[in-house]
């Protein structure tokens, strides 16, 4: 190995020394029963409910670093402590007194009384402490002390010292010190005040002592006297007793003597009162059917006819009672019905005479319009017919000056019915036409008849063409002369219809 690696290895080993060496100067441990108090740096970390202004570190139970030459560290004993007081004192009936008693106290396990233990009495005596805590304890025991009596703080001890305790919590936490105990030990007086306070008990006690001596003796003695007035008492009882079986002997000689008298008198005895109990048994008997026969049937008559009239009041209370409701409800539904068929009545007649008003109105106005529209139709189909006929004379006269012919035709076309019932009529009243030659004679009559037909055409046309030519004459003349129109012949009716 070369002398570098030795010097690095001693480096080394010397550093982790170093090292080791500074913890363990830098590392402090708090014991169980106190508290660190670090200062020099602010922590970051606040206990709570220590207050703002508390700028050092509380540790307890564990370990922490420090910066040795800028933090430091103290300690704050967390043990008890043990002072006794004692305390003159006056007492409600004025009276001087001593007393003596021993508190137990400590620093509060919480960091705000370690806090305000720590600000009050770090690095400070032990005996300050003490003198703090007994000022506080003697003040509160002369004003509870003044407060009572002697008698009840004797006779309640536990009393007196708890009020002790819940006047100093207030005033020893704001030490940080809590109270683990307080306890009365003594309570003196010089003026004997207590020890005389014993003796009226102690007296009292030594009169109870004499009379129960005495009520002892006068039991002994009187212990004495019963039990010689019993043993005199067993004595007479037993001249008593013996005189009392000799009686009983002599009395059952002389009722042996007396038992046949006595036992005929006590049967006599036995049979009347059997028949005294016999005649108050049939007395009861007859009672008892007096009631069954007489008295319950006619309380069950009585009852029936009672329940009966009851009923019968009720029926007739409920049926004039239905027949009132009825006759009320009967008139109010006729009330009711009157008035609804007035309504009806009214609204019908009011809507019938609306209907009967719209209804004339209709008809009125629809009737006029019909003569209206009939007088029209009328109109026109005067004017029509009127302009047909016009039309057609005018149609017809031109056609005759154009083609008579053809007029004649038409006319006889027209008439042609006619003329063919005419030449019929020889045959309108033969109920029976017989045709003797069957099919031929059927073929020659009705060859005649359109024989005749034909010659009445022709008379019909040789009738009107003298007729059509005077009006062609008439309306050539017309024409051609003055314009003055010639009466018109009779022959010429005709031709115009």
């Amino acid at each position: 190995m070369s002398s570098t690696a030795a010097a690095v290895i001693v480096v080394v080993i010397a550093l982790l020394v170093g090292a080791l060496a500074l913890f363990r100067i830098a590392w402090r441990v708090a014991e169980p029963d106190e508290a660190l108090i670090i200062s020099g740096f602010r922590t970051s970390e606040r206990p709570e409910g220590v207050g703002e202004s508390m700028g050092f570190r509380i540790v307890t139970g564990r370990g922490c670093l420090v910066v040795p030459g800028l933090t430091k560290v103290r300690r704050l004993s967390l043990e008890a402590h043990e002072s006794q007081i004692s305390v003159p004192c006056v007492s409600q009936q004025k009276i001087n007194l001593t007393l003596v008693g021993v508190v137990v106290y400590k620093v509060g396990d919480d960091y705000r009384s370690i806090a305000n233990a720590a600000r009050r009495f770090l690095d400070r005596p032990a005996t300050e402490l003490e003198t703090k805590v007994q000022n506080v304890f003697v003040g509160h025991l002369r004003a509870i002390a003044g407060s009572m009596t002697v008698e009840e703080m004797i006779s309640d001890q536990d009393k007196f010292a708890q009020q002790v305790r819940d006047r100093c919590s207030q005033e020893m936490e704001s030490f940080g010190l809590v109270i683990d105990s307080f306890q009365i030990q003594a309570i003196t007086s010089q003026s004997n005040y207590i020890e005389n306070l014993a003796v009226p008990h102690q007296a009292e006690v030594e009169q109870n002592a004499r009379i129960a001596r005495a009520n002892a003796e006068r039991e002994a003695v009187a212990q004495e006297q019963n039990a010689q007035a019993q043993m005199a008492q067993s004595v007479r009882d037993t001249d008593i007793k013996k005189a009392g079986f000799q009686a009983e002997v002599d009395k059952a000689t002389q009722e042996a003597r007396q038992q046949g008298p006595l036992a005929e008198a006590q049967a006599h005895q036995a049979v009347v009162e059997e028949q005294t109990r016999v005649a108050q048994l049939e007395a009861q008997q007859k009672e008892q059917q007096l009631q069954v026969d007489v008295r319950k049937p006619a309380d069950a008559e009585a009852y029936r006819q009672t329940t009966l009239a009851a009923a019968a009041r009720d029926a007739r209370i409920s049926q004039a009672e239905a027949e009132a409701q009825e006759t009320k409800l009967r008139a109010e539904a006729a009330a009711t019905q009157t008035k609804l068929q007035a309504e009806a009545q009214a609204a019908a007649v009011k809507l019938q005479a609306e209907a009967q008003a719209n209804a004339t109105r209709l008809n009125g106005q629809a009737e006029a319009d019909a003569i209206k529209a009939k007088g029209l139709a009328e109109a026109e189909a005067v004017k029509a017919r009127m302009e047909a006929e016009a039309a057609g004379i005018e149609r017809r006269a031109a056609a005759m000056s154009q083609n008579q012919e053809a007029v004649i035709a038409q006319q006889i076309a027209e008439r042609l019915p006619e003329i063919v019932g005419a030449a019929a009529s020889p045959f309108e009243h033969i109920g029976q036409f017989t045709v003797l030659n069957g099919a031929a004679g059927v073929t020659s009559a009705l060859a005649e008849i359109i024989q005749q037909a034909g010659a009445l055409t022709g008379l019909a046309r040789d009738s009107l063409l003298p007729a059509l030519n005077g009006k062609n004459g008439h309306a050539s003349g017309s024409a051609n002369g003055n314009g003055h129109q010639p009466a018109s012949d009779p022959a010429d009716q005709p031709a115009k219809s």
